[in-house]
């Protein structure tokens, strides 16, 4: 069987010879600076009808003008194996984003100062992966046009129609009504009415502010601030002040004599630092990357910072770079989520970061983009990784001499 291949699927040469055959076809898509690798945005609207004559030979008439195909242009259909499918649904879901937004729950279970189960840990990991894979799906659903004019998403399955709108639409909605039934049944309602409203959120609002304002990228903050609030509530936690769970401050030992009992960490601050930590992270995480990429951004008419204001952009990468300083050094020990080594220790990448930002934001080049952009990728788990270290009422030290006692004890037993 034959059938029509994609456009980005053919060599160098045969696109431009497709595209100077489709110029003289459409004398609206020879514009100025058009790259030939792309189609122009006037002949995504252009009805096509497919017409065969003769063997391995056909013409595409389009509304007015007729153009000639040759047998190139057509490639043979392979039929979809399982493995395959689920390549192709790994990337509708874009497995990597979803991996991450997995680790920020999961970080909310495992910071949450209330017991948990393993049930309730995998339940809320998995959960929150269908919720992420049902936006995801949605997300690139409404932007097939758009990704095909960028270099970075032209590959994705719907753009090289590896699946049909149909399939990516019912894979859409089945994850997207497993992922919130999964954690309303295992955990409770209010975090599967998270995971659905970030489903909204992100497939909706977010999806449709990128070709408006640029207000999309803080929208799209909020999407990924979530998750961790999803954790947090799933071992009971609160994300509101009430009677019964006061706000508590966790002050150094040396300003108090107070005894504090780890479970008063189960108040808002807890959460509200958690969800502020996500939430700022993303602004020198994307906006460095929205640089690199910003031609690509432009082309598609995407309303990104930076590409209107890349001057602007950088400096909301610094601020929110710099804001994650005090959060961590503060806001985190106030909480009770952390002992106050927790300032000490995360002060250094924090430094490394800033100073890569303020980079960023003094030359606003592409090799300062990039170090700011890689920095943002072991930032995160690595501020994760000292959060646990230094979490509080874990008692390391207490466990670590338990250890070492029972070392000492079997040693002597191995020596009498």
């Amino acid at each position: 069987m034959l059938v029509r291949g994609s456009w980005f699927a053919r060599t160098p040469c045969s696109r431009f010879l497709a595209y100077r055959a489709s110029v003289q076809c459409h004398p609206a898509a020879s514009v100025k600076g058009f790259s030939s690798f792309f189609f122009h945005n006037g002949l995504w609207r252009s009805e096509e009808a497919a017409v065969g004559s003769g063997r391995g030979q056909g013409v595409v008439r389009h509304s007015t003008h007729t153009c000639p195909m040759q047998f190139a242009d057509f490639r043979e259909a392979s039929l979809h194996t399982p493995r395959q499918i689920l390549s192709v649904y790994s990337q509708l879901s874009k497995l990597r984003l979803t991996m991450l937004v997995m680790l920020s729950a999961t970080s909310g279970v495992a910071m949450s100062p209330l017991p948990t189960t393993l049930p309730i840990l995998l339940s809320t990991a998995l959960g929150t992966a269908l919720c992420s894979a049902s936006a995801n799906t949605f997300n690139q659903i409404q932007e097939v046009p758009y990704d095909a004019q960028m270099a970075r998403t032209r590959q994705r399955p719907l753009v090289r129609r590896a699946i049909s709108p149909l399939h990516a639409t019912v894979f859409g909605v089945v994850t997207g009504i497993a992922g919130p039934a999964l954690l309303w049944t295992m955990t409770n309602p209010v975090t599967a009415v998270l995971g659905a409203a970030n489903i909204g959120l992100y497939a909706g609002i977010y999806t449709w502010l990128k070709r408006k304002s640029v207000l999309n990228t803080w929208i799209g903050a909020v999407v990924g601030g979530i998750p961790p609030l999803m954790g947090w509530t799933a071992c009971g936690g609160k994300l509101l002040p009430m009677a019964d769970h006061p706000t508590h401050f966790f002050l150094p030992s040396f300003l108090t004599d107070a005894p504090l009992d780890p479970s008063m960490a189960n108040n808002p601050l807890g959460a509200m630092a958690l969800f502020v930590l996500l939430y700022s992270w993303q602004f020198p995480h994307f906006n460095s990357l929205s640089h690199l990429t910003r031609a690509s951004y432009a082309q598609a008419g995407y309303k990104m910072l930076s590409v209107l204001s890349p001057k602007k952009n950088t400096v909301v990468s610094l601020r929110h770079t710099v804001l994650l300083l005090p959060l961590c050094s503060l806001l985190f020990p106030l909480s009770g989520l952390t002992t106050w080594w927790f300032a000490l220790t995360s002060f250094v990448p924090n430094l490394v970061w800033i100073r890569a930002a303020f980079a960023f934001w003094r030359v606003c080049g592409e090799k300062q983009a990039k170090i700011t952009f890689q920095h943002s990728l072991w930032y995160l788990p690595i501020i994760l990784a000292l959060m646990m270290l230094h979490k509080q009422g874990m008692g390391w030290t207490e466990w670590m001499n338990g250890v070492s006692q029972f070392e000492g004890q079997e040693s002597e037993s191995d020596g009498n």
